[in-house]
């Protein structure tokens, strides 16, 4: 158990947040939530200890072991993935390192067996003899290829060290698990396998992630990082954003109709307890649920981009036909003989191991790079624009403020339509006088979708395009295209958002193309289907 009283946390030009009082209990999961810059990785290193607060203290119960989800990548690169994952539980590391000692002197005196023998009892009562053992079951259920097992960090490939930093959080079942955004650059198989494994947890988790997908899979509690504060609300992601957003409905409405929103909202707070049965821990969360009044939901202060697509022109009967293309790039064939053909209506989702494969496909496509061989065929009513997963191409070097930069890409170049585009997309006030070469990650992302709703294109090709983004954005961008008339051919790590999007699937594997119209869901959980593609990586 963790107890947070009183904890505050201000920097000279910014109030973070102020008398945070929350108990973090075993057996649940909780997210954290907030806007960018509301400071939840901040909070994560309070109680980690990495940074101290303003004011107040975190308590963490006696005895009670912490692990942390490590971000810097290179920080194990001289040791071997086997000893990164046990160092996981430090005190067990540190038993293995001192009797290696121990052993390897040469003038072994009898203070050091007493010693050893110490160690050895504490190194048995921690299960030593099997850390080696349950270390490589794990990486083998996170996909760490068991070749690199015994390999130094350094010798790994980048999704590979993810894999393993996760593996050493996981490792010997810590009692407090702490992860900021531990589904990022894991592959769909790997994110399946940390929710049913948080799933089944029975110790305290806390947890930031933008994957929505995840914080419902696995979260039993929310904490919302708003109005410089933080409030714990029982229930998944979906619970607390349906739930916000009938708050501030309410709010807007004031006197109209008040009694039928709050009518809404209660039936739709009993609703979702109803079939809280979903979730392992159902009956606590159901209880909690149940106890939740009106004025305990407040509504957030946080606000959505918009994100609507108004088409040039319709679509005809023909949109795309690919055939045969490949492409060897530094004398690796990333791309062999892909062929498929989108229909009318498909929004596709490129799938598979090599994310250089889905990049080059869609550079090619959008006439950024030349095929070695095979066709493409566009039909005669495309209009197609392009999403880049790197972008700074559009703004490095670029000394154009923001109104500047949008007017490029505008029919309409008045300040006052393109300060109200620009508005819609949160950037108000000064801010569209901003200099586009200094903009965060996340506002160059609206920048670009910015650019992508002028076009008025009828074909989207998207790379990433939640990247850098907030969940408020990405919502937003995830009802955007979800509304899109015209058709699509994305990549993307977001579970919810290639489900709400996709109804079709094309797993580029280094042997061609496997294309079929289902929904993302089907297409991970049938075992047929999940057979033939696995036999073509395998060809």
């Amino acid at each position: 158990m963790i107890t947070v009283s009183n904890v505050s946390l201000n920097f000279s030009d910014k109030k973070l947040f102020e008398d945070i009082n929350v108990k973090f209990l075993p057996g649940n999961c909780y997210g954290v939530i907030g806007a960018n810059g509301a400071g939840k990785s901040t909070f994560l290193k309070i109680l980690s200890g990495e940074i101290d607060s303003n004011k107040g203290e975190v308590q963490i119960e006696a005895g009670q072991r912490m692990a942390v989800l490590k971000q810097n990548h290179y920080e194990f690169d001289d040791f071997t993935v086997i000893d990164t994952v046990i160092m996981g539980h430090k005190r067990l590391y540190d038993i293995m390192v001192e009797k290696e000692k121990i052993y390897s002197k040469a003038d072994f005196t009898e203070e050091d067996g007493i010693l050893a023998g110490n160690l050895e009892a504490e190194f048995a009562e921690l299960n030593g003899w099997d850390a080696e053992y349950n270390a490589s079951k794990l990486l083998n259920n996170l996909g760490v290829d068991k070749k690199y097992h015994d390999k130094l960090m350094k010798e790994l490939p980048g999704k590979d060290k993810v894999k393993v930093l996760l593996a050493q959080a996981l490792f010997d079942n810590p009692d407090i698990l702490l992860m900021d955004e531990p589904t990022n650059d894991l592959d769909f198989k790997a994110i399946k396998w940390l929710e049913e494994f948080l799933i089944d947890y029975d110790k305290t988790v806390i947890v930031v992630s933008h994957d929505r997908h995840f914080l419902n899979k696995v979260c039993t509690h929310m904490l919302d990082i708003d109005f410089n504060t933080a409030k714990l609300y029982p229930g998944n992601y979906d619970f607390w954003y349906q739930s916000s957003q009938l708050a501030l409905q309410l709010a807007k409405d004031a006197n109209k109709k008040k009694e039928q929103k709050i009518k809404e909202l209660e039936e739709f707070i009993a609703r979702f307890s109803a079939n809280a049965s979903k979730s392992r821990q159902a009956t606590s969360r159901k209880k909690s649920l149940e106890k939740i009044v009106l004025e305990e939901i407040k509504p957030s202060s946080r606000k959505y981009p918009y994100i609507g697509f108004a088409l040039n022109r319709e679509l005809g009967k023909d949109i795309l036909t690919v055939e045969g293309l490949t492409k060897t790039i530094d004398g690796k064939k990333v791309l062999d003989n892909v062929t498929f053909t989108l229909n009318r209506g498909d929004k596709a989702v490129l799938l598979g191991r090599d994310d250089i494969a889905k990049t080059t496909l869609l550079k090619i496509l959008a006439g950024e790079m030349k095929p070695d061989k095979g066709t493409i065929k566009w039909g005669k009513t495309i209009e197609y624009d392009y999403f880049p997963a790197d972008n700074s191409a559009y703004f490095e070097n670029n000394n154009l403020n923001l109104i500047e930069w949008l007017a490029q890409y505008s029919s309409d170049t008045s300040e006052a339509f393109l300060r109200g585009f620009l508005g819609r997309m949160l950037f108000s006030g000064e801010q569209p006088l901003k200099k586009v070469k200094v903009l965060s990650g996340g506002e160059k992302v609206r920048c670009m979708f910015s650019k992508l709703m002028l076009s008025g294109a009828n074909f989207l090709l998207l790379d990433q395009p939640t990247n850098h983004l907030d969940l408020e954005s990405i919502q937003a961008v995830n009802d955007g295209l979800v509304n899109y008339k015209g058709c699509l051919l994305f990549t993307s790590h977001d579970h919810n958002f290639v489900e709400t999007i996709a109804n079709k699937i094309i797993e580029i594997t280094d042997k061609g193309a496997f294309a079929i119209d289902t929904s993302f869901g089907e297409y991970l959980n049938d075992e047929k289907i999940q057979v033939k593609v696995e036999s073509m990586y395998n060809k």
